[in-house]
């Protein structure tokens, strides 16, 4: 999961890019808003945690930007404590969520952990697909009751197709979101994650759809609605 933080307070962006990072997010930041804007515009995010006070472009002009060139993805705008205007302006702009400064960095990894959730249509904190379970709010991952042993991107990989479960997902956009703008993407090592990842969950969830990319599907036997 990619999420991009735009905050010009570069100690509390760091922060915040360093305890995603340690939930196996890859981070992407900007520090004013049309670079922020740019970053947002132009790359695939699965969440942005977006200052209102910024520097260049505002937060709700740059979100009121996003939303007005069809960006859908979740936005929780982080706002001043005694500004309520801010709030409601950036609700109207299309934020789906907000947090107060000063705040708890684990309250801002739950609300990006819920808007993702229910961006891919699940309400729990833990998905479920046959024997593995994957646990959003710990980062880890188990099949049968035993906590998988995954790399970062492989545990990306998993997370992803969960998330995004009974979807083709190509391999292009799984490059785009396990990896963070600057590395050096090559779609073919996404083969390699996707046998390492087969081999340790030990069950047929994970269908090539040849010349289109992946999809983890429930076993037949398993209803729709214990995904989450």
């Amino acid at each position: 999961m990619r999420i991009l933080i735009v905050e010009d307070d570069k100690d509390l962006n760091r922060q915040l890019a360093e305890a995603l990072e340690e939930q196996s997010y890859v981070v992407d930041r900007a520090y004013d808003g049309e670079e922020g804007h740019f970053l947002g515009d132009t790359e695939p995010y699965d969440a942005v945690i977006l200052d209102i006070g910024l520097p260049e472009m505002d937060g709700v002009t740059v979100l009121e930007k996003w939303r007005a060139d069809g960006r859908a993805m979740p936005v929780l705008i982080l706002t001043a404590r005694d500004r309520w205007s801010d709030k409601v302006a950036g609700i109207d702009a299309g934020a789906d969520d907000y947090v107060t400064k000063p705040f708890h960095v684990e309250e801002v990894l739950a609300r990006i952990r819920a808007l993702i959730r229910r961006a891919s249509g699940h309400a729990s904190s833990e998905i479920v697909c046959g024997p593995v379970r994957l646990d959003t709010a710990a980062s880890k991952a188990s099949v049968d009751g035993t906590t998988l042993k995954l790399t970062s991107h492989e545990f990306r990989l998993l997370s992803y197709l969960m998330h995004h479960m009974d979807q083709v997902v190509s391999r292009t956009e799984l490059v785009e979101h396990m990896y963070d703008q600057d590395f050096d993407r090559d779609s073919n090592t996404i083969e390699v994650f996707v046998g390492r990842l087969r081999k340790k969950i030990g069950v047929e969830l994970i269908e090539t759809v040849r010349g289109l990319g992946y999809r983890m599907t429930r076993p037949e036997n398993e209803g729709a609605g214990k995904s989450g």
